[in-house]
């Protein structure tokens, strides 16, 4: 029921009854011009000029069912009108059925015979345009057949009888079809609405979907994937004019983060997105993750406009984004790229090649992608290939530096430092090939490649000496990590305890939790474990508490400050002042004169590491002087 009387159904209802009412009046007013012309000299006056009312009432109400009238009606408007109609077609059937009756009592046979020929027309007018309007086609119906089936069953005329006969069965026929019509119109037009509304809710679910695929939901801009899209899109061959890539990537970002908390950087990403969005000549921006952007700029712009619309975004994201009454800032690095090839993932390494060199060089700095760029990245690649594919066994060797108790001149230790050659001529240290190591997945292999070969050549158990070897952060947070290790230093034919494993503040940071139970693992398995670079980086004094630990190595660039940096010494003096008093032994790295070998045994640090004693070397060199020492 409430379907029916929807807004939508009785606007389909109304249209449906304005196609058809109209011309019904029009019947009726053509009925009642040619009755009226053939009883002009032989009907009363009276009669006539009632003709002539129902005629002007029949066109008002054809006016007023006009669909374009009705249509532009509001709903109460139409739902009036349709409950009028029952009524006033009743009456106004009623009416015109009376006056024809008195127009009957007059005039010839001829003409009785034209009234019934009109009442008989009329009637089957208004059932047919009343198809849609049962009940006022029931009503009309009504006041057409009972007067004159009255006046026919008054006459006791055999004829008469046979007339009404056939009358009530036309009527009667005539009604069920309009019923029925009505039903199946009812039924089609809320079968269509309920499509209708199918096909209304499957788009919205459609674009919901298509928004929820990508739309980034935090900013509003594309996701990941959309702007991607775009970009294939963009470089596909045959496509569009080159377009320009930019990457923006936040500064600052995660120390709002930290100290503000996430709403507020999520708040500063939206900030951020709104102001890329709002730069002149970008097609398209998204989030890749994080707080790193991607940006499509206009093609039309050349070299030095594209640069100019990224040192103008540079500034926007450097003004203040104020959130619960407090000024964020953020910087910005932008590495700009005009693709030359379809492959979008070679443009965005190129673009982030780019990023990389601006965020080097900080304070929302810009970077366009080049030539020279272009070569360097070629090279990396194709020594990166060769890491991956080459033999580690025999294409790593290792170098060891010694470690001197300043007490007596003894080598107590070594560190192990891999070279790596892509082609058994040219070796490369740690700094130049690690982040090859990483990025091809195999610095486990390296660590496993390292420690086999440095207990091997250098026997620490032999000679007395203990041999450092560094870990990698992953290795520190791979479960089962210290057991692996440990086989590896028994299958060598060594013993864990004559062996420290270095590990970095770096490789704590990342996971604080797992790596203390690694760490605690492998002391479990004999290893001692060294903070490597301490004084570098987040160094916080309250943690050696915390870790377990057995050494610290004191970071070079403390050991460079000594002799002259007052600040420099009174750190490292704290720190082996801890260390002492938390059972750790203290060593310094990176000793290189004289001078800060001093300085250092002046703080009372015994154990030293540089080039002041000796360079990297290989086992045969270390162990000659391990054995010169001893002698």
């Amino acid at each position: 029921m409430r379907q029916r009387t929807s807004p939508a159904f009785i606007d389909a209802y109304v249209d449906s009854i304005a196609q058809r009412v109209p011309i019904l009046y029009l019947v009726v007013v053509f009925d009642v011009i040619l009755l009226d012309f053939s009883y002009c000299r032989v009907a009363p006056l009276p009669i006539e000029l009632f003709g002539v009312v129902l005629a002007a009432v029949a066109g008002i109400r054809g006016q007023n069912w006009q669909l374009s009238r009705i249509g532009a009606q509001s709903l109460a408007e139409k739902r009036r009108a349709l409950d009028q109609m029952s009524t006033i077609g009743g009456v106004f059937g009623l009416a015109f059925m009376a006056w024809t009756m008195a127009m009957a009592l007059y005039g010839s046979v001829e003409q009785r015979m034209l009234v019934e020929y009109l009442l008989a027309v009329t009637a089957f007018a208004a059932m047919i345009a009343l198809a849609q309007a049962p009940r006022t086609a029931l009503n009309v119906a009504l006041a057409f057949s009972i007067p004159a089936t009255a006046i026919f069953l008054a006459s006791r005329d055999v004829d008469a009888l046979l007339l009404t006969l056939v009358q009530l069965v036309f009527t009667g026929t005539m009604m069920i079809a309009i019923i029925t019509n009505h039903r199946e119109f009812v039924q089609r037009e809320l079968t269509g609405q309920r499509l209708g509304r199918q096909l209304a809710r499957t788009a919205r679910e459609s674009r919901a979907n298509f928004d929820r695929a990508t739309i980034d939901d935090l900013t509003g801009g594309f996701n990941r994937r959309a702007i991607l899209q775009r970009l294939r899109d963009e470089v596909a061959p045959g496509g569009p004019a080159r377009v320009w890539l930019a990457l923006l990537d936040l500064d600052g970002f995660k120390h709002v983060n930290d100290t503000y908390g996430h709403a507020a950087g999520d708040a500063v990403l939206r900030a951020v997105a709104d102001r890329i969005g709002g730069q002149d000549a970008v097609l398209a921006h998204g989030r890749l993750g994080g707080d790193e952007f991607a940006i499509v700029l206009d093609a039309a712009l050349d070299r030095t406009q594209a640069r100019a619309v990224c040192r103008r975004l540079s500034g926007r994201v450097r003004e203040p984004i104020v959130f619960n009454g407090t000024r964020l800032r953020v910087l910005c690095s932008i590495g700009l790229y005009r693709p030359d090839q379809a492959d979008t993932g070679a443009c965005l390494e190129r673009a982030d090649a780019a990023l990389y060199k601006a965020k080097q060089q900080g304070d929302g700095a810009v970077v366009l992608f080049g030539p020279e760029d272009e070569a360097a990245l070629r090279q990396r690649a194709l020594i990166t290939r060769l890491f991956h594919d080459s033999v580690l066994e025999d294409r790593l060797r290792l170098v060891y530096q010694p470690m001197i108790d300043q007490r007596n001149g003894q080598v107590i230790g070594a560190e192990a430092f891999a070279r790596w050659s892509p082609d058994g001529r040219v070796w490369q240290p740690p700094a130049l090939f690690m982040h090859m190591a990483h990025a091809t997945g195999r610095m486990s292999e390296v660590t496993r490649v390292v420690l086999r070969r440095a207990i091997e050549e250098c026997r620490p158990a032999d000679h007395a000496i203990a041999l450092s070897v560094n870990i990698s952060s992953r290795d520190v947070v791979r479960d089962g990590i210290a057991e692996v290790l440990a086989d590896i230093t028994h299958s060598a034919g060594g013993n864990p305890a004559d062996l420290i494993l270095d590990v970095t503040e770096r490789a704590l940071l990342d996971d604080p939790r797992r790596a203390t139970r690694q760490l605690e693992a492998l002391r479990a398995q004999g290893f001692r474990i060294a903070l490597d670079d301490f004084g570098a980086g987040w160094s916080s004094l309250s943690q050696l508490r915390d870790l377990p630990l057995d050494l610290i190595k004191l970071n070079g660039a403390l050991a460079e400050a000594l002799p002259t940096d007052p600040g420099a010494r009174a750190v490292a003096g704290m720190i082996v002042a801890l260390s002492w008093q938390l059972g750790l032994e203290c060593t310094i790295k990176g000793i290189e004169t004289e001078a800060q070998a001093e300085a250092a045994r002046a703080l009372g640090i015994t154990r030293m590491q540089g080039f002041y004693f000796g360079a990297p070397d290989t086992a045969t060199a270390l162990l000659a002087g391990v054995q010169r020492a001893v002698a």
